[in-house]
């Protein structure tokens, strides 16, 4: 690595390392004592979660433990050997837990469809499981900022919902705190400090390259925004961690009801104001809410 190189790397590293110190420390992720469970799948992602949670575990001001987890999930010609042979070599205690999620897949998804929804439960079911097998406090997982935005986007176009992936989460038994320490940290960046630190990258290939994903097509979408509107990806994110409940119309959110509202008087029943006017031949348009 020449000099240039060298310092290109180094601002690399202390910004991811900022920026997922600054994660951890917004949302409190890492409590002194915790026993953290930092899932590694072979990609980008993890290897640099994992490699951005040790560098903060020897300098942090709080002691933490960390151990790796792989899932096997008998996909044909998973190379076995790599994470092993990796994780051994920088001295990380890690478990290979094995569990034949291949062939469930196959077996339920029909040839052509998305395998990753169920792919992914299945997935989840078995880590949080070890989990609490282990004693793990907490549960890492790698997704970054970019997944984050997408998965807003994805929840917008085809779910109807204003939802993303949070930082920190509760699982639904609330038996695991999983959290997502590259939750400030760009896809662009890791993938860099990826292929610098050469990482021995595992291909997801469980669902071939289903290029037709609609998360693919989000990402491209945003990788267009990037491109052509600078800037505009940052303000997505941090939108993401700015809401202003009163300016959106989720009423378990903000109580629209009440607002600017007086006491009824005792003796007068309050208005229904989905009920036309009885006294009316048709239904008043102030009355239900259309269009003047």
């Amino acid at each position: 690595m020449n000099s240039s190189h060298g310092v290109t790397f180094n601002k690399l590293q202390k910004r991811l390392r900022r920026n997922t110190g600054q994660a951890i420390q917004d949302y409190q992720m890492i409590t002194a004592g915790d026993r953290i469970m930092v899932c590694l799948s072979g990609g980008k992602d993890s290897y640099v979660m994992l490699d951005m949670l040790l560098s903060l575990q020897r300098r942090a001001p709080v002691e933490f433990e960390l151990f790796a987890v792989n899932l096997d999930q008998k996909q044909p010609g998973f190379p076995a050997d790599v994470l092993p042979d990796y994780l051994s070599s920088i001295e990380v205690p890690f478990h290979i837990l094995e569990q034949d999620t291949y062939s469930v897949v196959k077996r339920v998804i029909p040839e052509g469809k998305t395998t990753c929804g169920l792919c992914s439960r299945l997935r989840r079911g078995a880590l949080y499981r070890f989990a609490e097998q282990q004693g793990a406090t907490k549960i890492a997982l790698g997704h970054h900022r970019d997944d984050i935005i997408e998965t807003l986007f994805l929840n917008l176009f085809h779910g109807g919902r204003l939802k993303a992936m949070p930082p920190k989460l509760l699982s639904d038994d609330g038996k695991h705190l999983v959290i997502r320490p590259l939750a400030y940290c760009s896809e662009r960046d890791i993938g860099r400090y990826a292929a610098i630190k050469d990482f021995p990258i595992i291909p997801c290939n469980l669902c071939g390259s289903q290029t037709n994903l609609q998360r693919q097509v989000i990402k491209d979408m945003l990788q267009q925004w990037s491109h052509r509107h600078p800037g505009r990806i940052e303000n997505i994110f941090r939108a993401i961690r700015h809401v202003s409940p009163s300016q959106l119309a989720d009423r378990s959110l903000f109580d629209f009801t009440g607002l600017g509202q007086k006491p009824a008087p005792a003796e007068e029943e309050s208005s229904n104001w989905l009920v036309p006017d009885r006294t009316c031949s048709t239904a008043c348009p102030t009355t239900l809410g259309a269009d003047a």
